[in-house]
């Protein structure tokens, strides 16, 4: 099952069976107080019409969010996050089916295994659960300083003060347009490859500076004649295909951007999106 299909590396040679489109749709507010809401959500909608809609009701929470594709229920299963914002933070309960014991659950989120970029759904449990509807709960307002550094970036460069919902949705959508390339007319998946999480010794050591290792910017905009790949300008961790004409080629590209990483930081840069056997 898919949802849209937007962070799969699919096989050159198609796939022998059915492959199943999620179409679970479903919005629904539930209030909580006077100041949050549960707004309980189908896995099939598509995930930044969903902020959309909270945006406009005056919610908060997951804003920061804004044009990341894919589909709802996709959202835990990365614990997608950008500017400070994480699912992992907004979501109460997703409900899923167990393809092992044949049955629907509830599942909170304490329960999902969040991780940077992961829960259990990508890893201990992954290919188990297929998530059906996800509840999230987020305020009524505005969000409140201290902003993460990146957020806080995007938003002086948007000349930003008055710190709306949309306010940021609006900044968060400039900034991610300006740096990221549209799928629609550039061949790409998005971020590649996760940010790299480090230790604090390799940072003694002089390979990184802070929690994430750099972004290698020396990879920027580079071209691979070979195999017809090539980073993206504004962001190296987005690969697009200019001339690639099958799925080794780009395999062989990621390598060597693997390699070079890793020879020159230490560090070993993580796949994103879904490679299918």
């Amino acid at each position: 099952m898919v949802g849209s299909g937007s962070n799969i590396i699919w096989r050159d040679e198609g796939f022998e069976g059915a492959v199943l489109v999620n179409k679970i749709l479903g919005y629904e507010i539930f209030e909580e107080d006077g100041q949050h809401v549960h707004v309980n959500i189908g896995s099939g909608e598509p995930w930044d019409s969903v902020v959309a809609r909270t945006v406009d009701a005056g919610l908060t929470g997951i804003e920061a969010l804004s044009l990341i594709p894919g589909s709802t229920g996709a959202t835990p299963v990365q614990n997608v996050g950008a500017y400070g914002q994480e699912i992992s933070q907004a979501l109460v309960i997703l409900e899923a089916y167990d393809t092992r014991y044949d049955y629907s659950e509830e599942i909170p989120g304490t329960h999902c295994g969040f991780g940077y970029r992961t829960s259990r759904f990508n890893t201990t449990d992954h290919g188990r659960f297929l998530i059906t509807s996800v509840t999230l709960r987020l305020k009524r307002g505005r969000l409140e300083p201290p902003f993460d550094l990146d957020l806080q970036a995007c938003l002086s460069n948007s000349a930003v003060t008055d710190y709306t919902p949309a306010a940021i949705r609006k900044a968060v959508i400039a900034t991610r347009k300006a740096k990221l390339p549209d799928p629609a007319t550039v061949a790409n998946c998005g971020s590649f490859f996760v940010n790299p999480v480090i230790s604090r010794e390799c940072g003694r050591n002089g390979r990184s500076i802070g929690r994430l290792a750099p972004r290698p910017r020396w990879l920027r905009d580079y071209h691979d004649a070979e195999t017809g790949m090539a980073t993206w300008k504004n962001q190296p961790l987005v690969l697009v295909n200019e001339a690639a004409r099958s799925k080794a080629d780009l395999l062989v590209f990621k390598q060597r951007l693997v390699d070079a990483v890793r020879a020159r930081f230490g560090v070993t840069l993580e796949q994103e999106p879904a490679l299918l056997p």
